[in-house]
This record gives structure tokens, C-alpha cells and sequence, in this order.
């Protein structure tokens, strides 16, 4: 199943303006990768941000929501960010199931 997984932090905390964000999100990638077999998550299927608006959106393919918050808590994105979880449908799959 896809999740979005929507961080947001404040300009204070933002990578650019704060070391301790910085180092969090320089390791990120890293830990993500490492961490996400643990929490039955298949795989990162895309990663972005938008400097400007100080949110990052990443899609994860997962079995549960649960298992994305305790990655987002192990690897260090909740001690910087707000975190949202929603579940995403792709717009084929909602058409075929339309039909």
C-alpha cells in the first residue's frame, strides 16, 4: 500500500538554518534504507522536498501506517518535523476500480 508521508518543520529547525537538522537530514537516507526492512516497508518510491515551504513529501510503499511512524521516530524525522501519514491510491488503479 502507499503512504504519503508529509514532514514539516519550521524555518528555526529548517536543515538550511540549524546543525542539529542538518546532521539528521545529511544521515537520513542512510538510516531510512537501513531502518525500513524492520519495519516491513518495501520501499521508498519517492523522495522530495520543497526548500521554501520546509516540507518534505515521501512516498513509501508499507504494509501499515503504525510501522511508517515508528520508522519516522527511529531514523530522526520526528524529532525535527510534524509528521502527517496518509494513504495514497494511484489515479490507474482508482480508474480501474471507477470502471
Amino acid at each position: 500500500m502507499l503512504f504519503g508521508v508529509f514532514a514539516t518543520h519550521s524555518p528555526e529547525s529548517c536543515p538550511i538554518n540549524n546543525e542539529d537538522s542538518r546532521k539528521t537530514f545529511a544521515e537520513l537516507k542512510d538510516r531510512i534504507d537501513t531502518e525500513m526492512k524492520k519495519f516491513n516497508i518495501n520501499k521508498i518510491v519517492e523522495f522530495y522536498i520543497s526548500v521554501l515551504e520546509h516540507q518534505w513529501i515521501i512516498i513509501i510503499d508499507a504494509v501499515h501506517a503504525h510501522d511508517i511512524e515508528r520508522l519516522c521516530i527511529d531514523v530522526g524525522i520526528s524529532s525535527i518535523s510534524t509528521i502527517k501519514i496518509v494513504p495514497m491510491t494511484r489515479h490507474e488503479d482508482l480508474i480501474t476500480k471507477l470502471e
